[in-house]
Parts: structure tokens; C-alpha cells; sequence
């Protein structure tokens, strides 16, 4: 997926690609930001490997944090030209794309805490952002937990804070989740904050379109 971002990112700073948002699942893996404290990984790599984690260091902003299944990331490779070329402004409404999707379709109070990214249900955070900037193009994203293994967690201090925790949305439901349904609808709360147009494309048509 990292290769995928990367051609995706050289095509959008060349106008040879529209904005464009990667949807994906990760298998285990503990990734580091470039301001990350290895303290913030609680254990060995050697006794992570065992547990089938692996750990990457990337180039996004942020500390440490898990992508698994059951979590949705997404990965918008978007020009700020159309953002006043501010990170924050298209951030925030990012999260705000988020919290409108919780409240509009599952009635859950979402928000935002100040000085902190990401988006928290009470002291909890649902949702990770952490995005790097070239050129003007943003890569990387968000992790919205929705089926995750929370257990997963206890591995880290997730982005190097302390006195939070960490939730999900079958969590907060009580139930299960189908990935699909909320793909779905996380989208057409995108088009109505951002404002912005989707259109599903799958990876192996995507892929004929960007030479790896």
C-alpha cells in the first residue's frame, strides 16, 4: 500500500491524477511517526514478531499507533491547492467528516479535544489522523477503529498519550459492524463536509491507471 501512496502522491503533485482517497485494512503492525518515542512501544520487537505484529517506521506526523482488521484506514492523497494550502483546514474537516458520520448514522457524540488530533468519543479516541505533506499533497490519513481488537493497544501508549484510551464503533454499538456499510456511508458524509464528489473505483482498475 506504501508503494501504491507513494506513485499515487508523485502523480497528484504532476496533476496526472486526480484527489484521491485509499481505503484499506492492514494485517498487525505498530507504525512510528517521525516525532515517535520508542518508549510509547511497550515491548520487545522480538516479542512482537512472535505475537505476528510487525513495526514500521513512516513518514507521517504523530508518535505510535496500530493498524489491524477490523480498522478502517484511509489514506487521501489530496492537492491543498483547494485548501487554501492549509493542512489544519482540510484536517479539521476530515474529523469533521467522521464526527458527522457517528452522529448522523449511529447517534453517537462524537468530537474533537483541544490540542490533540483525532476524533475522541468522551476521553476515548475512535479515529488516529496523521498525515505528512510533499509538495502540497498530503499522504497518509486517518485509523477509525470499527471492528478492531482493542487489545491490540496494550501494546502501545497510543500516540504517546497517557491518560486517554481507545475505543471502537462496535464497541460503542454493542454489536457488529459490516466494513461495506461503513465505507458506504463514511463516504457520503465525506461528500457532504468536505465537500467532494466519490466515485468507487476498484484496486485493479486503479492499478492499470498508476505505472509501479
Amino acid at each position: 500500500m506504501l508503494a501504491i501512496q507513494e506513485q499515487c502522491l508523485k502523480m497528484r503533485q504532476e496533476d496526472a491524477l486526480d484527489d484521491i482517497l485509499l481505503l484499506c485494512e492492514h494485517p498487525p503492525v505498530i507504525t512510528l511517526g517521525k516525532n515517535a518515542q520508542r518508549s510509547n512501544i511497550l515491548f520487545s520487537d522480538d516479542y512482537l514478531h512472535q505475537q505476528g505484529i510487525e513495526i514500521f517506521p513512516i513518514t507521517r506526523g504523530g508518535d505510535v499507533t496500530f493498524h489491524g482488521p477490523g480498522q478502517l484506514v484511509g489514506y487521501p492523497i489530496v492537492h491543498l491547492k483547494n485548501w487554501d494550502h492549509s493542512i489544519r483546514l482540510f484536517v479539521d474537516k476530515v474529523e469533521e467528516s467522521i464526527i458527522h458520520y457517528l452522529a448522523q448514522t449511529h447517534h453517537i457524540n462524537a468530537q474533537r479535544i483541544q490540542g490533540l488530533t483525532g476524533v475522541w468519543v468522551g476521553q476515548d479516541k475512535i479515529t488516529a489522523i496523521g498525515f505528512a505533506v510533499k509538495k502540497w499533497v498530503t499522504m497518509h490519513g486517518f485509523a477509525f477503529n470499527i471492528t478492531t481488537d482493542l487489545n491490540y493497544f496494550n501494546y502501545i501508549t497510543p500516540c504517546g498519550i497517557r491518560d486517554k484510551g481507545v475505543t471502537s464503533l462496535t464497541s460503542l454499538l454493542g454489536k457488529s459492524i459490516d466494513m461495506p456499510e461503513v465505507i458506504d456511508q463514511l463516504c457520503q458524509s465525506m461528500e457532504s463536509v468536505l465537500p467532494c464528489k466519490t466515485e468507487e473505483l476498484a484496486l485493479e482498475t486503479l492499478l492499470q491507471r498508476i505505472p509501479l
